[in-house]
């Protein structure tokens, strides 16, 4: 379907960016909205780093999600302080900012405690509270105590409970979202999925594989950096990339004994890499040290990580 396809006198068009505590579901939410996965996932919190961007495109809308690192009230590093500022330049670029609090932790009575930096990042744009995970409760009426508490939220505009493991509510987020979003031309094809490159994503998958695979400080102590991407007209398209880390202890670990820990990753992440690109790869890693680089200004500006 062509831009000329998606305009209509009531074809509305704008950002809207996903935010909440780490491990709240943003990027689970924003795969389940698109029907394919763009945001790496793990059960460890603070996977995402940098927003990856993801456009839902249909006759009626295109709406531009920002998946957004998990907001840390007390960042703590460098890095973390540069993942705070992502959140804020998402704000930024919003029309409409959608707001995570999962229906089965009891930690997000805590979320209350955010509230005041939402507030102070979003300004007057609308903000709308998804309840994510709703699914796991018991009983569905565990959820009116719930919505009440946030419905006392005056920053609110709207409420809704949502599963993106099980496809609930959904649409109806998607509606309630379109009436935030102004009338305009579609910003991007319809066909496109994301404003990132290959090389962007085959670099995310190789860190969600070392997040599958290791445990602890190492996936937090790992950057990856793609330093070649061939697409060869014919036979596998080579990737190669650097595993850094902070300490020559972690190097160990992640090579492992003959190299058969840096081995088991490759060939995990080469098969989702292939799985995103659909197309045969092959896949070289290297790992080398790079002491505190999550402390390294200029380390991390190189990388795109800025912060003030």
């Amino acid at each position: 379907m062509t831009n000329d396809k998606l305009r209509g006198g009531d074809f509305r068009a704008g950002y809207c960016a996903i935010v909440g505590i780490p491990n709240a579901g943003k990027s689970t939410l924003m795969n389940a909205i698109l029907g394919t996965k763009l945001s790496i996932v793990s059960r460890k919190p603070q996977t995402t780093r940098k927003r990856v961007l993801g456009i839902y495109s249909t006759p009626k809308e295109q709406i531009i999600f920002l998946d957004t690192p998990g907001i840390m009230p007390r960042p703590s590093t460098l890095l973390h302080k540069a993942m705070l500022e992502e959140v804020r330049r998402s704000f930024s670029d919003a029309d409409v900012i959608l707001v995570l609090a999962e229906a089965n932790r009891s930690r997000d009575r805590a979320l209350p405690a955010l509230w005041d930096e939402y507030k102070k990042i979003a300004g007057e744009k609308p903000m709308v509270l998804a309840i994510s995970k709703s699914d796991l409760l018991k009983d569905r009426k565990e959820l009116l105590p719930i919505l009440q508490r946030y419905g006392d939220q005056l920053e609110f505009k709207e409420l809704v409970p949502i599963s993106a493991v099980k496809n609930y509510n959904l649409t109806e987020l998607i509606v309630t979202l379109r009436n935030y979003l102004p009338a305009s031309e579609p910003f991007f094809d319809s066909e496109q999925l994301s404003g990132q490159n290959d090389r962007f994503f085959a670099a995310e998958l190789i860190r969600e594989a070392i997040f599958q695979k290791f445990k602890e400080e190492i996936p937090y102590s790992t950057e990856v950096d793609v330093t070649e991407f061939k697409e060869r007209e014919e036979g596998k398209w080579f990737i190669s990339a650097e595993v850094i880390v902070e300490r020559d202890t972690q190097k160990g670990i992640l090579i492992g004994r003959n190299g058969e820990a840096l081995k088991s990753l490759g060939e995990r992440a080469r098969q989702e890499i292939e799985r995103f690109l659909t197309h045969p790869v092959y896949l070289e890693l290297h790992v080398k040290t790079k002491k505190d680089w999550r402390q390294d200004k200029r380390f991390l500006s190189e990388r795109g990580y800025h912060s003030n």
